[in-house]
């Protein structure tokens, strides 16, 4: 009898530039599907039309195939499959797991600040102290006639309709037991992208057949608000394993908002796709460059350096 197949995907939302920080997570991917003789998918994940466009899709799928990076099938695009997002809010809602929430950020944060929690800047954005978990039905319908409104996931009804602990598996085979009260009413969906990328990112590894998720270390608060929907929807879990992540200078991680270097950038200056291959992954490999070095820079130096 045939093994089951191992498939995983790199899925990168097309919101910015590809940088290298994008480069280094899409090797990542790639080496283990090879190691494991897997599937590796692409995914496009454009839910946010606020951020995200067309123009940056089409560059990541150039930039993926300059560096070599081959993957399986047709590139999957979230914003041509909502429909599938909507049936999984649907279900939800009609089991009365999630609730709008009326709220904008500057409230949260009065009301958070009024309770006397200080939460890290980080997870500023996530924290929510239930303001809007306990409107009565009535008034619930009366204000979204009106009233801008997200939906949120209850998360305590959520885990007493499991009846039973939840865990998420690592690639060592060790479980991960998720505390669901630690996760917070997340938002699932919002009026301006529709469905959020906590949803949308369950149902399509479930679609897409994914059995191992292999991805940045950043992520790995999010695992287990992924495992609590996979539980709700009855979708399989795959295996998750959150690789390290590339560092600049000054010991962050990389990303578009620090103006990180582009691989449009890079394979503009004229360096080789093998050289910055060489470079991301060598163990332990920094991108120890200032954010003002000039491509043309970066180019000469990593050439000298392998």
């Amino acid at each position: 009898m045939p093994k089951p197949i191992k498939r995983t995907r790199f899925a990168p939302s097309p919101t910015g530039l590809m940088h290298v920080g994008n480069a280094f997570a899409a090797l990542q991917c790639q080496q283990w599907a090879l190691s494991q003789h897997a599937d590796l998918l692409l995914r496009i994940e454009d839910i946010d039309f606020t951020r995200c466009r067309p123009e940056y899709s089409q560059s990541m799928i150039e930039d993926l195939q300059w560096l070599g990076i081959d993957w399986h099938g047709e590139v999957r695009q979230q914003s041509e499959h909502l429909p599938c997002y909507q049936d999984a809010l649907a279900q939800l809602q009609e089991r009365g797991l999630i609730y709008p929430c009326f709220c904008t950020r500057k409230h949260i944060q009065q009301e958070i600040k009024n309770m006397g929690i200080a939460p890290h800047e980080e997870d500023m954005h996530d924290a929510y102290p239930g303001i809007c978990r306990d409107i009565p039905a009535t008034k619930q319908q009366q204000r979204m006639q009106n009233e801008a409104f997200a939906w949120r996931l209850n998360v305590k009804k959520a885990s007493e309709a499991l009846h039973k602990p939840i865990y998420w598996l690592d690639e060592l085979g060790t479980q991960h037991e998720i505390q669901p009260e630690t996760l917070g009413d997340m938002v699932i969906a919002r009026k301006d992208i529709g469905i959020s990328y906590h949803l949308a990112v369950v149902v399509d590894d479930a679609l897409q057949g994914i059995t191992h998720v292999i991805r940045g270390e950043d992520l790995r608060s999010s695992t287990g608000i992924h495992r609590l929907l996979q539980a709700l929807l009855k979708l399989p879990s795959p295996t998750y394993q959150h690789h390290r992540l590339i560092l600049d200078i000054q010991g962050k991680r990389l990303a578009k908002r620090n103006q990180s270097t582009t691989l449009k950038n890079l394979r503009e200056a004229g360096i080789s796709a093998q050289i910055l291959r060489d470079f991301l992954m060598q163990k332990d490999a920094t991108w120890a460059f200032s954010y003002d070095a000039t491509a043309h820079t970066i180019a000469q130096q990593l050439g000298s350096r392998t």
